[in-house]
């Protein structure tokens, strides 16, 4: 299961990962151009006692003498006594660095190494070290100056000159740092996505908003310019996704079929509008009767997205000044009504909590199948549960990738309070890479909803170019 969690992370962000790959081996490349190379030199030395009695027992305390200080002597070979003999006072530093000393186990055998960025030199001063370093351990064992040394350090075998670099290495250059970016990158990813608090998946929306998930929109590159789903014919990923909206919405209602929808989302920019327009355009398809509210009485979009006039609507309806007969548009099918917002009033929440608008949406309930309610976002202002409380239905829209699972917490929390009935949620949005999971991908071509003779020819007016849903062209199909 875990491993399932890092291949999705993997595919989901293959392209940042791939770019970090790049940048470490180009990385890699140039510090491996860049470091000088080093040659290594190596001699072994043999440690011994020095018997000078010529007895067995002699021998073997000599020995085993040689093969306790062997140790000892491998930290002196690169000591400041032994490197000034063989290096200038201004080299002994750098000399000293370059030595390496180890003692063979269980023998007492020293094996030395020395590097420097010359071969030849690496050589010359690996020889001086067999010659010098044996003089000073004679001199160091000796317990008086005219006994001799009861150690003996014998140079096994002489260096040769290095032929190739011991560093830099580029192919192990190349793997370190391409396991280093792997690591850092996949590392990355994983805290970012174990501290991201956003929705990204439809299980985790209907786990924090508490109720089924009935849409998964995608997102398409031209759904800003072209926002409804009447494009080519309606034949897309984006316009089937609403059509299974519309299914699940009708499956999920079977005992108690919504009449009145809110359709609204924690914040701004998370596609509620868009969610409204075309779901009552898929409902109107279905030969429904419709009507869409712009309820958002602050930032009103409805009408610029159908490409009707917006001045007069809803807000002329409250006080008074026009009859619903005279500010309701139809819109391509007949049976898809629109009443925009009208002007922006100064009291948005106090009309929508007034008596007047709860006999509107009476009148509305009876005359219509559904009435769809677009809303503004339910945490800033109160507009959206005002609604909810006096609608039957509530649809909650969230954001791929920006809705918080915070926002929707809260969101569910306060429709819970004023006994709004939640029917579902709606997952927007949703990238092409991760959509393919949950949807379709553009492949599966739908069958046209049957639609009564009347609406026949506005769809086919509608849908007569590529740019069908401008307000111009929608203009002439609501007319026809």
């Amino acid at each position: 299961m875990q491993g399932l969690y890092y291949l999705r992370l993997i595919r989901a962000h293959w392209a940042l990962i791939a770019l970090a790959l790049i940048a470490s081996a180009a990385a890699a490349m140039v510090v491996t151009a860049k470091t000088p190379p080093r040659y290594q030199a190596q001699i072994d030395m043999l440690v011994t006692g020095y018997d000078k009695e010529g007895s067995l027992a002699t021998a073997i305390q000599a020995g085993a003498l040689s093969q306790q200080r062997v140790q000892s002597y491998a930290s002196l070979v690169s000591s400041r006594r032994v490197v000034g003999q063989i290096a200038g006072p201004d080299e002994v530093g750098r000399v000293q660095a370059g030595i390496k000393a180890e003692a063979i186990p269980m023998t007492t055998l020293i094996r030395v190494t020395v590097t420097d960025s010359d071969p030849v030199r690496a050589a010359r001063l690996a020889d001086k070290l067999g010659v010098v370093f044996p003089q000073v351990i004679d001199k160091l064992e000796r317990p008086s100056r005219s006994s001799p040394s009861t150690v003996r350090v014998t140079v096994v075998d002489q260096a040769s000159v290095p032929v190739r670099p011991v560093s830099p290495r580029p192919l192990v250059n190349l793997l370190v740092a391409e396991l280093i970016a792997l690591a850092a990158v996949i590392g990355a990813l994983v805290l970012r996505d174990r501290v991201d608090t956003t929705i990204k998946t439809p299980e985790t929306l209907q786990a924090v908003s508490k109720s089924p998930t009935i849409g998964v929109i995608g997102r398409e590159r031209d759904a800003q310019r072209h926002p409804l789903i009447i494009r080519d014919r309606g034949v897309s990923s984006r316009a089937e996704a609403f059509r299974a909206m519309r299914t699940n919405l009708q499956f999920i209602s079977v005992d108690r079929r919504p009449r009145s929808l809110v359709v609204t989302s924690c914040l701004a920019g998370e596609g509620k509008t868009s969610i409204a327009v075309n779901l009552a355009i898929v409902l109107a398809q279905a030969d429904w009767r419709v009507v869409i509210v712009d309820a958002d009485l602050r930032r009103p979009r409805v009408a610029a997205q159908f490409g009707l006039e917006g001045s007069a609507g809803l807000t002329d309806v409250l006080i008074g000044s026009a009859s619903l007969e005279d500010v309701a548009q139809t819109w391509g099918p007949p049976s898809l009504t629109v009443l925009t917002s009208g002007r922006i009033p100064p009291n948005p929440s106090e009309l929508l909590n007034s008596q007047g608008m709860r006999k509107l949406l009476a009148t509305l309930t009876d005359t219509y199948d559904i009435v769809i309610i677009d809303t503004p976002p339910l945490l800033p202002v109160t507009d959206a549960a005002s609604l909810a409380a006096v609608c039957d239905s509530t649809l909650l829209i969230a954001r791929h990738g920006r809705t918080r699972m915070g926002h929707i917490a809260r969101a569910t929390e306060l429709l819970s309070s004023i006994n709004a009935r939640v029917v579902g949620s709606v997952l927007n949005l949703v990238p092409a890479k991760t959509k393919d999971t949950y949807g379709y991908d553009g492949s599966y071509q739908p069958e046209e909803v049957p639609r009564p003779p009347a609406e026949a020819g506005a769809a086919t007016a509608v849908s007569v170019s590529s740019g069908a849903d401008s307000p111009s062209a929608i203009r002439r199909a609501a007319d026809l």
